[in-house]
């Protein structure tokens, strides 16, 4: 693999070019952007898969959905509906995508929604008789049709974008400069115990501009794993035989945390559909033993297995330092906008 990206790099180079291209007729005009009278925060990122997107979402939910309207906006990944979808209670993962299905389950005040043309997704959400009065937006650093208010970018501790190159031959979506368009950006999934002298060096590898802020978070994973019906401590369940089963793009630090020598660890390609055969590959793996998942495969499994048997453990992104000041940002941007409009 590594020796066939290698072979690539002719590609590399055409798709950074193409890419940089758009941006050049974006910033300058020649290709139209939209704006909305309302607060747009856009989380996204400049690589492929695995900078932890879905916690930071939830993150600005918990701060924001008390006081405001909030709104999701996703394109749906995988999913097999087409266009504008919001979220009811007739929703699920093949109709929203696995993602946006979480957030649907798992905030109950909140509007979730799905389109690839966010543009036409943020005009059908404010056609809503309840109109949000705060749009998140998911995945969409690169969804230049739509410009947002505000820009949070995450990159990954051990896999920065500045050490990256251009699809096929690295990961990255767009040439390392598309940072600058950032408000803040998050070095995610760091260790807890991570050095000043460590920050200070990512910071000087990331070329951090000036009116740019740069913060460090780490995973933390909940006390507890949850079922259907049942809540099970971690603790108790870390020495019992298990299957441990993910389909993310990084799901070795899920796995660590959970396994002991005994267990099966299943791993499947991110947002993967788990069809038949799978299902049943999976049920004959766990023969008198639980199955502990992830929140995304959670709600694609959910109902093909048996409840009593399937569980997930939640995560939640945690700030190393300076958590007070981001939310002050975020609070500062959303309550002037909300003022404005």
């Amino acid at each position: 693999m590594i020796l066939l990206r290698k072979i690539l790099f002719p590609f590399a180079l055409l798709y950074g070019l193409i890419t940089s291209i758009r941006n050049f007729l974006f910033d300058n005009g020649i290709l139209k952007s939209y704006t909305f009278d309302l607060p747009i925060i856009a989380v996204g990122n400049l690589s492929v898969g695995g900078t932890g997107k879905t916690p930071q979402i939830e993150y600005l939910i918990r701060l924001l959905s008390d006081t405001y309207r909030v709104a999701t906006l996703s394109r749906g990944y995988k999913r097999i509906s087409k266009g504008f979808v919001l979220a009811d209670t007739t929703a699920n993962a093949e109709i929203l995508g696995d993602e946006p299905f979480q957030f649907y389950q798992k905030f109950d005040n909140i509007q979730v929604a799905v389109d690839a043309n966010r543009k036409n997704g943020i005009e059908q959400l404010l056609s809503q008789e309840l109109k949000p009065e705060v749009v998140l937006l998911d995945d969409a650093f690169q969804h230049r049709k739509v410009k947002a208010g505000f820009y949070i970018m995450l990159t990954a501790y051990g896999d920065l974008y500045s050490n990256d190159f251009m699809l096929p031959t690295g990961n990255l979506r767009e040439c390392r400069n598309g940072a600058k368009r950032a408000n803040i950006i998050i070095v995610t999934k760091c260790p807890s115990e991570l050095t000043i002298q460590e920050r200070n060096e990512i910071r000087k590898s990331l070329d951090i501009s000036d009116n740019q802020q740069l913060y460090f978070t780490t995973i933390v994973y909940d006390d507890n794993v949850y079922s259907e019906n049942q809540i099970l401590k971690v603790s108790e369940i870390w020495g019992r035989d298990k299957v441990l089963l993910a389909g993310i793009a990084k799901p070795k630090p899920f796995f660590d945390f959970l396994k002991n020598r005994k267990d099966e660890c299943l791993s499947y390609p991110d947002h993967h559909h788990f069809t038949e055969k799978d299902i049943l590959d999976i049920k004959s793996k766990s023969i008198n033993k639980i199955i502990i998942t992830t929140e995304k495969d959670y709600v694609r499994l959910k109902g093909s297995i048996p409840s009593d048997q399937l569980f997930y453990l939640p995560i939640k992104s945690k700030f190393l330092s300076g958590e007070d000041a981001f939310k002050k940002r975020i609070l500062n941007y959303v309550g002037r906008s909300t003022t404005n409009s």
